[in-house]
C-alpha cells in the first residue's frame, strides 16, 4: 500500500519531534520550544488563550508554525540562531498545542487577528515574519490585513489558496481526513497532543473544524495579494504533495515585491529536508 500524504506527513513530523526529545533528554538544560515555562506566555484573543514564547532581542521576528500536525517546536532547531539577531515570537495557532481553541469558526484571517494580538503586545515596530505550511498562509491574511506592521515575510510551503489548488491526491485525502480517523491511525502522536492542549477533550472538534477550513473554497482573497506592498520570499519544495511548482508560481506572480525560491529535490518540509539552505534563504531575505 502506498503512504499517504498524511502519514508520510506526520512520519517526518515524528521523526523530527522524536529527535528534539532526545536532544532534551541528553542535554538536562535544552529548552523544549513550545513548552518552556521560562519563555511562556499567555494572550487573551477574543474568545481564545494563545499562548505563544519570546527569545532573544531586537526587530521583532513572528514564526508561525504549520497547521493541524504543526507546532512551535517545528522551529527547534532555527531559534536559537534567530533569538541571537532578532527577538523572536514564537506563536502557537489557537487549537494547536498550547492554544484554547475558542468557539469561533476557524480561518486563516482569525489566525492573523491572533497573531497581530500578539505582536501589538509584544512589540510596537513592524515586524519580519515566518511562516510555514498554514502559517505561510497566514502570514498572507496580515499581509492583507495590517500591511503596515510588516517588513518582510517569508512563506514556505504556502501553495494552496482553496481546495481547488490542492493536488489530485491531496484533495482526495482532505475529504477523507478527520479528527477520530487520525486517533485511530496516530495514536501516540494524538496522545502527545492532547497533553499539551488545554481542553484536550476538544481534539476531535479541533481536527475537524480545521479540516472544515481546509475544504473551503478560498483560504484569503488572492486578487487582493495584487495590492500588498510587502516584500515577499516564497519557497517550496518542488515536490511538495499537496500543490504544484505551478500553482506556487501563479501565487508569486500575484505579488507586487515577490522573490521566488522552488527547492529541487525537496517535499513540503523544507526546514527539515534542507535546513542550511533555510537558514541561508532566512539570512539573506531578513
Amino acid at each position: 500500500m502506498k503512504k499517504s500524504i498524511w502519514s508520510g506527513l506526520l512520519g517526518c513530523l515524528l521523526t523530527l519531534a522524536l529527535a528534539a526529545a532526545e536532544s532534551a533528554a541528553g542535554a538536562p538544560d535544552a529548552v523544549v520550544y513550545g513548552s518552556n515555562p521560562a519563555a511562556a506566555h499567555r494572550l487573551r484573543c477574543d474568545d481564545a488563550e494563545i499562548y505563544y514564547e519570546v527569545y532573544g532581542s531586537g526587530k521583532p521576528l513572528v514564526l508561525l508554525h504549520g497547521g493541524l500536525f504543526g507546532y512551535i517546536d517545528e522551529f527547534c532547531d532555527f531559534i536559537p540562531e534567530l533569538a541571537r539577531k532578532y527577538q523572536v515570537i514564537a506563536i502557537a495557532t489557537r487549537g494547536h498545542g498550547r492554544s484554547e481553541l475558542g468557539r469561533q469558526a476557524l480561518s486563516y484571517e482569525l489566525f492573523a487577528r491572533d497573531a497581530f494580538a500578539v505582536l501589538e503586545q509584544v512589540s510596537k515596530e513592524k515586524a519580519l515574519v515566518l511562516g510555514f505550511s498554514d502559517g505561510a498562509i497566514t502570514s498572507y491574511a496580515m499581509a492583507l490585513q495590517h500591511p503596515e506592521r510588516l517588513e518582510r515575510v517569508i512563506a514556505i510551503g504556502g501553495g494552496p489558496l482553496s481546495i481547488a489548488d490542492y493536488t489530485p491526491k491531496a484533495l482526495e485525502e482532505a475529504k477523507t481526513l478527520s479528527g477520530e480517523g487520525l486517533a485511530r491511525a496516530a495514536p501516540d502522536f494524538v496522545v502527545g497532543r492532547k497533553k499539551l492542549m488545554p481542553e484536550p477533550g476538544r481534539w476531535v472538534e479541533f481536527v475537524d473544524r480545521l479540516t472544515a477550513l481546509y475544504r473551503s473554497p478560498a483560504y484569503v482573497d488572492q486578487e487582493r495579494i495584487r495590492d500588498v506592498p510587502v516584500p515577499f520570499l516564497l519557497v517550496q519544495g518542488e515536490l511538495d504533495p499537496y500543490a504544484s511548482p505551478e500553482t506556487f508560481v501563479r501565487l508569486y506572480r500575484s505579488f507586487q515585491h515577490g522573490q521566488l525560491a522552488i527547492v529541487p529535490g525537496c517535499g513540503h518540509l523544507v526546514l527539515m529536508e534542507r535546513p542550511q539552505l533555510a537558514r541561508e534563504l532566512i539570512r539573506g531575505f531578513f
